[in-house]
């Protein structure tokens, strides 16, 4: 039968515990975390991205449940930790640097300029209201995805591809 999952060759015909474990063993150091991220899809395209990137973990702040059709079953494939508050969030990040991506604030500085320790959680919050005010308190550092058209942002979705990239091409390449 037909393996029909969206999946690389490598993994074709393994169970999804198989290609868990499988990725786990080559895992990059990068850590997501996602603050009330209030549509869906948005939440689903940053999983998916992260699965690509084969991050560590994903930490859900905030709003638990999520269609999960955006994700197109990455979820399956790397660990998803939800938590109920931004303290519980802090208490998983010993050690690590706290990377905010947030447009709109005077202490943000160009991604591009930005060098990353591998320790790096990447945080995003709402298109709405951005990153909580608590949480940007907090980071170590805070950085905006440079735009040259009319618009001040791109989607969350897109961000969050972006600043894997660029967390991967200093990091991982």
């Amino acid at each position: 039968m037909e393996d029909t999952r969206n999946l690389i060759d490598e993994y074709k015909g393994l169970s999804n515990e198989q290609v868990f474990d499988n990725l786990s063993q080559k895992r990059i150091p990068l850590e997501i975390a996602i603050e009330n991220v209030e549509h869906d899809f948005n939440i689903g395209s940053i999983v998916r991205t992260a699965n690509s990137f084969n991050v560590s973990k994903v930490h859900i702040i905030g709003k638990k449940k999520y269609n999960r059709r955006g994700a197109m079953c990455t979820d399956k494939y790397l660990e998803i930790i939800h938590h109920s508050s931004i303290d519980d969030f802090l208490k998983t990040q010993t050690g690590r640097e706290l990377v905010a991506i947030e447009n709109n604030i005077p202490r943000a500085k160009e991604l591009h300029l930005k060098n990353f320790a591998p320790k790096t959680t990447l945080i995003f919050g709402s298109e709405n209201n951005g990153i909580t005010k608590e949480l940007l308190h907090i980071a170590t550092d805070v950085r905006f995805i440079e735009s040259f058209g009319s618009t001040r942002s791109v989607n969350v979705g897109v961000a969050a591809g972006i600043a894997m990239y660029e967390y991967a091409r200093q990091v991982i390449f």
